[in-house]
């Protein structure tokens, strides 16, 4: 490697590292003519199904950008080194890096030089070398520019496994502050067009035998939390609706880091994102894709932020306390999924044990549930008849002394010795 490519990587690597879209791939394509690789599970040190860690290169084709975005280290008006592939540069390094087993795929952006159609067409070409004449079989997820025209979008999902495109910020006055020069509306008419491809392939299946693949792996969006004053409900929503709307695989959320420490409108906080709010919010999202919560039941007008003490599960049971005990041997798979310390697995071995018997204590711990905190929520078969319920207040104040008496007991050896 020259070098000058070293360099080029070394910056366009750097710049990448900011955008977090990236996750198990769950596309399926296979090697075919003695080809390069194939997509496996999944991608970027992501640990798949069968314990597998993968990875994957993930570099912006330029970090030159005619946008002037506030929170962005390539904004325009930042004195940054700037550099540029070009599309042969980023095949090749695909390539070698995948030959010497340090990748199993590419993660492509890029910052908008020229104009949207002229960047997106020159990524367009890489993905087209990789799979055309390089006959690369491996994982590719491709930026989408916002503003490309619908025509290289099409023939891009063509070649690609998985395609993004930033939402940016949660909301529009949000956006017009920090980014001015970019709309959600753009975003969404790309986000369309992926979606309506989608449906229309899935369509013609149903009649003809040979249709191509389009972005086998689906579309994602990110958005960067805690640059502007949005409530935790304000994400969540917009979130919900980008899921219901545009069928969306995955939404990202990205704590905002202070990059431009000469950019007065942004908040400075230091050098630490907000990781515990972006962990919420990240558990709010899992329970309304697998735990079948409404946006509305997480966060609303009178809850407009998530708990930063207790899990958005928790905060909801302790919300709704006419809704509990549960009987564990009598309710619903539904309902068991919606007490704390349950999740997908403990609950369908729950409903499968009980088929046979009933349900005791014990039976549950061996089962993966955590009955420290699942006990204030369920009843069992053998579960101690309380003469006075406890209060909501009272569970929580329990279950976080629980928790930071375990983890005062984890730190312990190593106070002893001096540590």
């Amino acid at each position: 490697m020259s070098d000058r490519i070293r360099e080029k990587l070394q910056i366009l690597a750097d710049a990448a590292k900011y955008d977090v879209s990236c996750s198990s791939s769950g596309s399926d394509r296979k090697n075919k003519d003695k080809g390069l690789g194939d997509t496996g599970s999944g991608i970027c040190h992501s640990y798949t199904e069968d314990g597998r860690c993968v990875s994957l290169l993930k570099i912006l084709f330029s970090n030159v950008c005619i946008f002037d975005c506030a929170y962005c280290v390539s904004r325009r008006s930042n004195d940054v080194k700037r550099a540029a592939f070009t599309v042969q540069e980023v095949v090749d390094l695909t390539i070698n890096f995948y030959r010497r087993n340090y990748i199993e795929g590419l993660f492509l952006s890029s910052g908008i030089f020229k104009s949207a159609d002229y960047t997106m067409e020159r990524m367009l070409q890489v993905v087209k070398k990789l799979r055309l004449e390089e006959n690369f079989n491996g994982y590719i997820h491709l930026k989408t520019i916002p503003g490309a025209s619908a025509e290289i979008i099409h023939e891009a999902g063509l070649y690609v496994d998985r395609m993004s495109i930033n939402l940016e910020m949660p909301t529009e006055d949000g956006l017009k502050k920090f980014a001015p020069e970019k709309t959600h509306q753009e975003v969404q008419k790309d986000l369309g067009i992926v979606r309506d491809r989608l449906i229309q392939f899935k369509d013609e299946r149903k009649i003809i035998k040979s249709v191509p693949k389009f972005v086998p792996a689906g579309q994602t969006t990110q958005m960067v939390v805690g640059a502007h004053q949005e409530t935790d409900q304000d994400i969540i929503m917009m979130a919900d609706r980008h899921y219901k709307e545009f069928k969306l695989k995955r939404v990202y959320y990205s704590g905002y880091i202070p990059i431009n420490s000469d950019e007065k409108s942004l908040p400075m906080i230091g050098s630490a994102p907000p990781l515990l709010r972006e962990n919420r919010l990240y558990q709010s999202d899992w329970l309304m894709r697998f735990y079948g919560f409404a946006a509305e039941e997480i966060v609303d007008q009178r809850y407009p932020n998530l708990d930063l003490d207790v899990d958005p599960k928790l905060s909801w049971a302790l919300r709704h306390p006419e809704m509990f005990p549960i009987d564990i041997n009598q309710a619903d798979y539904q309902m068991i999924l919606r007490v704390p310390g349950i999740g997908l697995k403990s609950a369908k071995k729950i409903v499968q044990a009980r088929r046979f018997s009933k349900i005791h204590i014990d039976q549950l711990k061996k089962m993966g549930v955590a009955y420290n905190r699942a006990q204030y929520f369920i009843r069992c078969a053998d579960t101690p008849q309380f003469k006075k319920e406890q209060q909501s207040f009272q569970i929580r104040q329990q279950i976080l002394q629980a928790g930071q008496s375990k983890y005062t007991a984890q730190l312990s050896p190593q106070l002893s010795l001096g540590f």
